[in-house]
């Protein structure tokens, strides 16, 4: 039960099943059922940090370099309206990608690229309309969402910040309550009514957009400790891919709320 309980985290693509058989048992038990082989406790076949961190940067690379397409895009026609359909090609086919690879963990070596691919085609689109009203904010936003990610990893690499049971739930809580409100955000603006404070850049509108930040970046940590497990435990080498996935799911979510945090910020000059 505590191994179970071990892999608690609010990105959807991690869970307590997310390792299948692999934080159910003792692997350093020799007769543990699920325990991995010997060549897989060597490394030959067994998922790794390293891995992981390799995947994650290719991940990283192909969502960069799908984004150009839409922000180049853009800025040669001058009309928003001809990256539209890039916009929701993307952000379609990254949800349906992310479902089937949530689902089918063992696809995740091509449907990982594929799902950073389709986020590149969403946030290249995003990014560039928001370039157009704020000049510089897209470079800004990528850029705190590395510095965000590198302090995040010294800080849980170092136990700064460590992984407890009760940081975890707290952080899960605090997730979830956030896609609450977005959710009944969405909602209620399908009748007309808007939460205006959501998109205000009055004091309370920033101070909304920190916290949420402030929780993407908390995330983080749980996808790296749900990573760092999944490898002590032995998951399969495909699960490198798997974690990497995962872990970019979180830095979209984290980069699109630097964008919204970094514009409100704007709106008041």
């Amino acid at each position: 039960m505590a191994a179970r309980t071990a892999f608690r985290t609010s990105n959807p693509a991690f869970s307590s099943k997310s390792f299948g058989g692999f934080v159910a048992v003792d692997p350093n038990a020799p007769n543990a059922p699920n325990a991995p082989s010997a060549s897989t406790r060597t490394g030959a076949r067994a998922m790794t940090i390293q891995g992981t961190v390799d995947k994650t940067a290719i991940l990283l690379a192909i969502t960069i370099f799908a984004a150009i397409w839409p922000w180049r895009t853009l800025f040669e026609t001058r009309d928003p309206g001809t990256v539209v359909p890039f916009m929701l090609v993307g952000a379609l086919g990254g949800f349906i990608v992310a479902m089937v690879t949530i689902f089918k963990k063992s696809w995740a070596p091509v449907t990982a690229p594929i799902y950073a691919a389709c986020e590149g085609l969403a946030l290249g689109s995003i990014s560039a309309m928001f370039e157009v009203r704020y000049h510089g904010i897209a470079f800004q936003a990528m850029a705190l969402t590395f510095g965000v990610l590198a302090v995040m990893l010294i800080a849980y690499k170092t136990r700064l910040i460590k992984a407890t049971e009760g940081f975890k739930l707290g952080v899960i809580a605090a997730t979830g309550a956030i896609a609450l409100v977005y959710l009944l955000s969405m909602v209620l603006g399908m009748f007309g009514v808007h939460m205006g404070f959501m998109s205000s850049s009055g004091p309370l509108g920033i101070g909304i957009s920190l916290v949420v930040v402030f929780v993407a970046a908390l995330n983080l940590v749980l996808d790296f400790d749900v990573v760092e497990q999944g490898a002590r435990m032995g998951a399969p080498k495909f699960m490198e891919w798997y974690g990497a996935f995962g872990i970019l799911v979180t830095l979209v979510w984290l980069y699109l709320e630097m964008l919204r945090l970094l514009a409100k910020l704007n709106d008041r000059r």
